[in-house]
């Protein structure tokens, strides 16, 4: 077994005038290295749409989980989707990576674009098996994986946009090809890479879409395991524990809270030190222990976190805001979000006598929601979460 994984990501932007999308996309997880991945489009916009492309994305995905053969997916497909009273079709077109223990990619492709495999920062031009099925054209593709490849799904609302207004046939394969090309050697992870092209498209169309735009993007990369400290533990004789437990794992290291950073530096014998770059923001100040990646605040700090985490599952619209800054959250959630696959974290359960102030609104139960919430926002970005309470 390799150490690669799989980084997901996918947005969307609706017809304008619409309040569902008439494109849908489901991830369904085989095992922990293997995945199916869904972008279905439905015909037109709206509620039909989505409904069409609901169906057909939770039903593929499932059967293929589930190990069922294409051709039994597709002949489920066609005998399921409703009839369109004004155009007389049962219609939604489909795009399934189907990923086998992060070593083979297994691209299925039915009327939407081409999906584009980028490796070394340029275009690679997979070979395509033509099949049919059900008397629908389907392309199939069997692909070994390499870390830092990255495949772009799309609906075909991406290569419309701009049509009539910023180029005369749309946006077209090509200038995708040469917009994502860059931008895939940067190290973005695939939900910033997805946000970028999407948010391109919404430009091109003026931000008034002519049509349900969507992209999927799946970058493969190495697993970095990341480790974060956050709370004394309930009985004092276990901070020993806890501290030799937490410094022998693999990976960066991220301690979270005043107390626990001060224990921490006892521990290892190394003085605890407030950080000079200070910036000025709602988040506090952070500090630095030598042998440890990052040190922060306790609660304040990983509630803004969290609130970074929720955005970034749906629309990604405060991403500037922590991409660059240097407070403690923005760190952390470049960390989290980035760099890490593999995150573990090491939960006390002591009680801070400052937080017992009825005035404040930082309580027990508060704190371990925080880690709670936190964990399962990361599990939804694809990340394996162990969590450890002392």
């Amino acid at each position: 077994m390799n150490n690669l994984c799989a980084d997901i990501g996918y947005k969307s932007i609706y017809h304008y005038g619409e309040e569902l999308c008439g494109d849908h996309v489901d991830i369904v997880e085989e095992d922990e290295n293997s995945t199916v991945i869904v972008l279905a489009d439905g015909l037109g916009s709206g509620v039909k749409a989505s409904i069409l492309s609901t169906l057909t994305s939770r039903i593929i995905s499932t059967m293929m989980a589930e190990g069922l053969s294409l051709e039994d997916c597709v002949e489920t497909i066609a005998a399921t989707l409703p009839i369109c009273s004004v155009r007389g079709v049962a219609y939604s077109t489909f795009t399934i990576i189907h990923l086998i223990n992060n070593e083979t990619a297994e691209l299925i492709q039915f009327d939407n674009p081409p999906v584009i495999l980028l490796r070394d920062g340029a275009n690679y031009d997979y070979p395509k098996t033509e099949m049919h099925i059900v008397g629908k054209k389907i392309y199939r593709s069997s692909i070994r994986l390499r870390e830092n490849d990255v495949f772009v799904a799309m609906s075909d609302g991406c290569p419309h946009a701009g049509i009539g207004t910023a180029y005369n046939f749309g946006w077209e394969q090509n200038d995708i090809i040469a917009f994502m090309e860059p931008l895939s050697m940067v190290g973005y992870t695939a939900k910033t890479l997805s946000t970028i092209l999407i948010d391109e498209c919404n430009k091109l169309y003026g931000n008034r879409p002519g049509d349900d735009a969507t992209a999927c993007v799946v970058r493969i990369r190495r697993r970095e395991p990341m480790n974060l400290l956050f709370g004394p533990p309930s009985n004092r004789d276990d901070c020993n524990r806890m501290m030799s437990l937490f410094f022998s794992k693999e990976g960066k290291h991220i301690i979270c809270g005043g107390t626990t950073s001060s224990i921490a530096a006892k521990f290892l014998r190394k003085p605890l030190k407030a950080a000079l770059n200070y910036e000025k923001s709602d988040v506090p100040p952070i500090a630095e222990i030598e042998g440890v990646d990052l040190v922060t605040e306790g609660v304040i700090t990983v509630n803004k976190v969290l609130e970074y985490a929720r955005d970034y599952l749906a629309e990604n619209k405060k991403y500037e805001q922590w991409s660059f800054k240097r407070d403690g959250a923005s760190l952390i959630c470049r960390l989290l979000f980035e760099e890490a696959t593999d995150i573990n974290f090491y939960v006390g359960r002591a009680i801070n006598p400052a937080h017992q102030n009825p005035d404040l609104p930082i309580n027990f139960s508060i704190k371990m929601n925080l880690v709670e919430e936190l964990s399962k926002c990361l599990r939804q970005m694809g990340k394996r979460i162990k969590v450890s309470y002392f």
